[in-house]
């Protein structure tokens, strides 16, 4: 198992303006598969870190639902859009526009 720095150190290679999801935090992380561990991990974040959590968004280009509740949801929307994330109607942004890396950048695996 990894630990939470080797994720924390992949969310902080995420550039202002741009999102991944949990999973490819995990697959650059090198544990293709456990998404859910990265939540895990950002959630146990301390308050004031220097990673960029708000970065890190669902599949589906959506904010996910969180244990604090709506008001981190919106804390994380904001942050997003003062970075100049759009999200449509529906609450989701582009992740084909948006993405971090995008499909030219090779994973750890690749370059192994």
């Amino acid at each position: 198992m990894t630990s939470y720095k080797e994720f924390y150190d992949v969310v902080r290679s995420i550039p202002e303006g741009r999102v991944s999801s949990y999973g490819v935090i995990a697959r650059l992380a090198g544990l293709p598969g456990q998404a859910r561990q990265v939540g895990y991990a950002l959630a146990a974040l301390p308050h004031g870190s220097d990673v960029p959590w708000h970065r890190v968004v669902n599949a589906r280009g959506e904010v996910s639902a969180r244990k604090g509740g709506s008001a981190t949801e919106k804390i994380q929307r904001l942050l997003l859009e003062n970075e100049g994330i759009v999200f449509d109607e529906h609450g989701r942004l582009n992740m084909i526009s948006a993405a971090w890396p995008d499909m030219h950048t090779p994973s750890r695996e690749d370059e192994a």
